[in-house]
């Protein structure tokens, strides 16, 4: 399935599961366990805003400007990480996976269900276009991710990042929907505000490489934000290891948001 950007790329299309009603309907019984079972030991994170129930990508956005807005009448320095996950689905590792499982309770024939619902996967890429009758490859045995399109599939990626954000809540802000992860970085001075940014990006590369997961660099974006339009940036993001493009402006969770927080570029 298409998802965005040039249709003539193939990284930028990604597979979608096609599963049988019966199948469905045994994920939806499982689904509801491991949900209530999050609910009762609170798992999620509260920074998540993916995928749970009484959540929204407007409770995310009202977070996000909330604490920027304040940070800003404090007279600190605000800035933002926004991160890319590069097909955050289809590089969850199985055996990650059921580890963390593990750790959240989730364990006997449970986890065994589960270990077994992720292995031994098929997938197969038919084309079909006006041009070219149907062209399909061999079937091949999926290694890696969960199912696009599965009802598990979402719950169980939440399970795989959810340690995330509690790796960087004593130096930074996150807020996620999903796989969109931004990151609020607020100080008085830009020293500390470097140190911290710096400090914030080495521990999300640690747990991306240890979770066999990519960061997407040419799409993960700095941006400090001021109430001053005519505000120029004192963060230096050159001291950085990894390179992140600086932006004026950024499509975060549906809105465009600019540094300036104007709107002129929503409407």
């Amino acid at each position: 399935m298409f998802k965005k950007g040039n249709k003539t790329e193939m990284l930028d299309y990604r597979p979608v599961s096609l599963l049988t009603s019966f199948s469905k309907i045994f994920e939806k019984v499982i689904y509801n366990r491991l949900l209530q079972h999050t609910k009762e030991n609170n798992i999620i994170d509260m920074v998540q805003y993916g995928f749970k129930n009484n959540s929204s990508t407007e409770l995310a956005i009202f977070k996000l400007l909330n604490q920027i807005l304040s940070h800003i009448n404090n007279k600190s320095l605000v800035c933002g990480i926004f991160c890319d996950f590069t097909k955050a689905f289809d590089t969850v590792n199985h055996d990650i996976l059921i580890s963390k499982l593990e750790y959240y309770g989730i364990i006997s024939r449970t986890n065994k269900l589960i270990k077994s619902y992720l292995s031994n996967r098929y997938q197969r890429v038919t084309i079909k276009t006006s041009h070219v009758s149907n062209c399909t490859s061999a079937w091949e045995l999926v290694k890696h991710g969960v199912s696009q399109g599965s009802i598990l599939g979402p719950l169980l990626f939440l399970f795989y990042i959810n340690d995330l954000p509690q790796l960087v809540k004593d130096i930074a802000l996150p807020v996620l929907f999903a796989y969109d992860k931004s990151f609020l970085i607020a100080h008085p001075n830009s020293m500390n505000m470097n140190q911290d940014l710096k400090l914030v990006l080495e521990i999300t590369q640690k747990w991306f490489q240890s979770n066999i997961m990519l960061l997407n660099y040419d799409k993960t974006t700095f941006m400090q934000f001021s109430s001053n339009i005519n505000y120029r940036s004192t963060v230096n993001t050159q001291s950085i290891d990894c390179k992140i493009n600086c932006t004026n402006s950024i499509k975060c969770l549906a809105i465009i948001m600019e540094s300036s927080l104007t709107w002129k570029k929503t409407y």
